[in-house]
């Protein structure tokens, strides 16, 4: 029960600071942000630091970074169809932007995703290494 009591805290430590992390970023990219965009955020630093538990060290940051622009996209997406379309909240809309699917993804924040996301794993390394006690942080840039 203690171990679960850990791994609980863990992750909602990890989701908050990705939450908070990322309405920041939306602060300074747009000047405001939403509630809901802590949620988006939350969950999407939780998988990028997955990733690391997926596989092995020896996975290139860069291929890191690859997956993790993936794993935000898709998480923008699904959330994007839940806020936006479905619920009709109008956080964001991506419709005058080349290569955008459905107003809701596009390949410049894919782009922005993917060089964001090696400050989302170096951060979630280190907040795992330092206070969670797992192991020491090591990289492969290619």
């Amino acid at each position: 029960m203690l171990r679960f009591c850990k791994y609980l805290i863990k992750y909602i430590v990890l989701f908050l600071i990705g939450g908070v992390l990322f309405n920041l970023v939306e602060f300074l990219w747009r000047g405001y942000s939403f509630f809901e965009m802590t949620i988006v955020g939350g969950l999407c630093f939780v998988l990028i630091g997955g990733i690391n538990e997926l596989f092995p060290w020896d996975m290139a940051l860069t291929s890191q970074m690859l997956l993790s622009a993936a794993a935000v996209t898709g998480v923008e997406l699904v959330a994007g169809l839940i806020f936006n379309v479905w619920l009709g909240l109008g956080i964001w809309d991506y419709s005058d932007q080349c290569y955008q699917f459905m107003g809701q993804v596009c390949l410049l924040y894919f782009n922005l995703w993917f060089l964001l996301s090696a400050i989302g794993i170096l951060l979630d390394d280190f907040i795992r290494w330092k206070f969670f006690g797992e192991e020491k942080p090591q990289y492969k840039i290619f």
